[in-house]
């Protein structure tokens, strides 16, 4: 195995849009710790990882418990190495009119979508500042931009998230962190979304026409290129759609 380029964190990786990201910073050289509420989901993909030679590790984490995020970065720090990339990726996607959004409902999209990206974004900060180096991803979506037809809970979270984002970019850009936020402003190619179109549509995934849903290999090339650049020409904000969204 050659040596690590350092460690890449993934909080809030799924099966699409983490496992990506998972596959290409793992083939870019990194030790790549998956961070999700249950790390046993994602035994299947670490054992894909390791077998092509690669080192990959999975870790359980709430990332709305502040102690939980400490303790992950000071283990990651402590036993596999220093992390050099950090991407925030978790999400609460609710769709529900307004009089039917609770207090609670509410209160967890925020919790899960905003405070969460910004204790992860902090505690990266926090191990990367001492280096002078490092790079921040934060997943946004169409929501983090426009506030759509029962997305009153969804879209004030990623609200929230950009500005978070952009604030720790002006803040740490000087200090040689790369903040970037990844606005995905379209359906990512995946079976939640699959099984949502059908269950909305009646459209099976074998009908969905070519390239009108994202790939995830493609969102995870945009982070990869996003990471590759020199600090004379950082990206902050990078919007992905496919040429048949409308926008």
């Amino acid at each position: 195995m050659a040596a690590s380029r350092g460690v890449a964190i993934l909080v809030g990786a799924g099966d699409a849009i983490g496992a990506a990201v998972a596959r290409r910073f793992a083939e870019g050289g990194y030790t790549v710790c998956i961070c999700r509420r249950d790390g046993a989901k994602s035994r299947g993909l670490v054992d894909e990882l390791k077998a092509a030679g690669h080192d990959i590790r999975a870790f359980s984490i709430d990332a709305r418990q502040e102690s939980e995020v400490q303790g992950l970065c000071a283990e990651v720090e402590k036993s596999v190495g220093p992390i050099e990339v950090c991407l925030f990726n978790a999400g609460s996607n609710v769709n529900k009119p307004l009089l039917d959004t609770t207090e609670k409902l509410f209160f967890k999209a925020w919790e899960l979508a905003c405070y969460a990206g910004f204790l992860v974004g902090r505690e990266a900060a926090r191990v990367m500042l001492p280096r002078g180096r490092g790079t921040i991803f934060f997943t946004g979506a169409t929501a983090s931009i426009r506030g759509g037809l029962g997305f009153t809970a969804f879209s004030s979270a990623k609200f929230a998230l950009r500005a978070v984002a952009q604030a720790m970019a002006r803040e740490l850009g000087p200090r040689n962190i790369h903040v970037v936020h990844l606005l995905i402003d379209a359906g990512v190619d995946s079976e939640a979304i699959h099984l949502r179109m059908k269950a909305a549509k009646g459209i099976e995934a074998s009908e969905i026409p070519p390239d009108s849903l994202t790939k995830t290999t493609s969102i995870a090339e945009a982070y990869w290129f996003a990471h590759q650049q020199t600090r004379d020409g950082w990206t902050h904000e990078l919007d992905l759609r496919p040429s048949v969204e409308k926008w």
